[in-house]
């Protein structure tokens, strides 16, 4: 374990040592052309929507806040940087206190030093619906991927975020308040706050610096990773290398999709959600049928597609009155059993669930019947399945243009949330998908999901996307649909690697972190360092990534053993070869 976090910590000094000897030669000593202070307000115009609303300087070892008490947990600026924050209109008129009604898009930009300025754009992507405070002058905005003024003071790039157009994190401000579609809404949430920000980080460095970036990095996950694939499917020439962790891409379907663990509990259930140790204990117990390697049990699934445990034939986990052997209270009925398959199977148009010796629905085309794919036997999806509210629920009142449907956390001045989707048949669910996805023009087409990556290619950009098989928000399978699409429509897997690399790494949740049930289990995870270190070396140098990276288990407050495994090039899987099965020397990809 502390050889491969070595090997880990080597690269981030790898990655700061390229950095700096990259700035020597692009950077200055010159003091910059504007000054870090108010006269930027007048100095910066790059076109009649842009305002700069705050500018203000953190000299090295200050506190990186705006407002409040600094405490211990307070960050401090690792060199001299500048924040600049940006409004980008026109915005959308409304009643003032109207969700939907904003002034424009809020951006920071947070510039290093003239003498440190490695010639790069690193710009950060968001999450969920990825409203902040880049518009608020009291609040600072941080980034799921990378902590943006370490970017700017420790890497030396120009680092940026965006609210995408609205400051909250919920689906208020996508309807108007007379409850028709906020078209301005959804275009800026879904591609234009993205290529607004990369516009004014590349205007401002020509002003600030005098000079043009060198090379442009997208950087996101999660929602930041279906950003970074619209930009590549729809301003190509934005970006010369992108990062795509657990990409929101199939946005429709995939965030209408989230109610099915919910929708299956209504329906079959009567409203009860299984407790926390049911859960726990067939998901561990589908771990355990599953995650055999030469004869000992890894803690996870090496390739979750190749897992068909069947809950209700597993006589441990049934109760004994139901025909089992389980007399716990985490014993599961036949009813619940077959829930569980439904929900791991993932929604469909009937509510049907096939045999999973048949169909386990972990392919990368659909079943006949599936609507969309759902989630790796063995994922942690008790929060999931038991949550009544979410971005999900409010997605699927869009869909179906009717805010009732909504949580209740949901506000429009025409109607509330009220939790209508409660009384959504299983038909009613398809057909809610089926309209979202008829009204994509009007939602700005945010599924993300154009295979058609031919102008990125052309023009000479990189692209990584890491994937966790057991991601238990963002179904893995997805995303693997998406990249044989791409493959389909480009030449094949070996033609797209060349500029196109996807990554699954087994036992990984969403964003770096165990994404099973098992706590114990500790799999090797893939920093997000390291990842950005592979997409500019093989940018800047043309050094692909290989199809097999060697990954190790974080450092965890509870000592948890260590385990190294392979993070394999799809269509690869990591193979046992020989060995310990807990070390990444032991399996190839194949």
């Amino acid at each position: 374990m502390k050889q491969q976090w070595q090997r880990v910590a080597g690269l981030a000094a790898l990655l700061v040592a390229s950095i700096l000897v990259f700035a020597c030669g692009g950077g200055s000593n010159t003091a910059p052309l504007l000054a870090c202070d108010d006269s930027m307000k007048a100095a910066f115009k790059p076109d009649a929507n842009t305002t700069v609303s705050l500018v203000k300087p953190f000299r090295k070892g200050e506190a990186v806040i705006l407002s409040g008490t600094v405490t211990a947990a307070t960050p401090t600026a690792a060199s001299d940087i500048c924040l600049v924050k940006l409004l980008v209109g026109p915005g959308h008129p409304g009643p003032s206190d109207a969700p939907s009604t904003t002034a424009g898009i809020g951006i920071e930009l947070w510039l290093p030093s003239t003498a440190s300025w490695n010639k790069r754009l690193h710009l950060l992507g968001g999450a969920g619906m990825a409203g902040g405070p880049q518009a608020g002058l009291t609040a600072v905005a941080n980034a799921p991927t990378a902590v943006p003024w370490n970017v700017a003071g420790v890497e030396g790039a120009i680092a940026a975020t965006t609210d995408t157009g609205h400051p909250q994190g919920n689906s208020n401000f996508l309807m108007n308040p007379d409850g028709t579609i906020n078209t301005v809404g959804w275009n800026e949430f879904s591609e234009r706050g993205i290529h607004e920000m990369t516009l004014k980080a590349k205007a401002m460095a020509q002003a600030y610096f005098g000079a043009a970036p060198r090379y442009t990095y997208w950087h996101g996950g999660s929602t930041g990773g279906r950003q970074g694939l619209k930009q590549a499917q729809l301003y190509p020439a934005d970006f010369d290398g992108i990062i795509s962790t657990s990409p929101a891409i199939n946005w429709t379907k995939f965030t209408a999709s989230q109610i099915w663990p919910q929708l299956v509990i209504q329906r079959d259930l009567a409203g009860v959600a299984l407790t926390t140790g049911q859960w726990n204990g067939v998901s561990m117990a589908a771990i355990n049928a599953c995650d055999v390697v030469n004869g000992e049990h890894l803690g996870y699934l090496l390739d979750p597609s190749k897992c068909s445990y069947d809950a209700t034939a597993d006589l441990s986990v049934l109760c004994t009155a139901a025909g089992g052997t389980n007399a716990t209270a985490n014993c599961l009925t036949q009813v619940q059993a077959n829930a569980v398959n439904k929900i791991w199977y993932g929604p469909t148009t009937d509510g049907s669930v096939p045999s999973p010796a048949v169909d386990n629905g972990l392919r990368t085309t659909l079943g006949a019947k599936q609507i969309w794919f759902g989630w790796a036997r063995g994922s942690a999806l008790p929060a999931t399945s038991v949550a009544t509210s979410g971005i999900q629920f409010d997605q699927v009142a869009l869909f179906l243009q009717d805010s009732t449907i909504a949580s209740t956390t949901f506000v429009n001045a025409k109607a509330n949330g009220a939790n209508g989707w409660k009384n959504l048949s299983y038909a009613q669910l398809a057909d809610a998908i089926a309209k979202g996805y008829a009204l994509e023009p009007s939602f700005s087409n945010i599924s993300t999901d154009n295979p058609d990556l031919t102008r990125f290619r052309d023009r000479g950009g990189k692209l990584i996307t890491v994937v966790g098989t057991s991601d238990n928000l963002i179904p893995q399978n997805g995303v693997l649909n998406y990249y044989t699409r791409v493959a389909a429509l480009m030449g094949g897997i070996p033609a797209v690697q060349a500029f196109y690399k996807l990554y699954t790494i087994p036992g990984m949740g969403h964003f770096p972190a165990n994404g099973t049930v098992n706590a114990t289990a500790n799999p090797p995870l893939y920093p997000e360092d390291a990842n950005y270190l592979a997409l500019t070396n093989w940018v800047e140098n043309g050094v692909a990534p290989p199809d097999k990276i060697d990954i190790s288990s974080p450092v965890t407050p509870a000592n948890l053993p260590a385990v190294t495994g392979a993070m394999c090039a799809y269509p690869k899987m990591p193979a046992f070869v020989g060995g310990d099965i807990k070390t990444a020397a032991s399996y190839t990809c194949s």
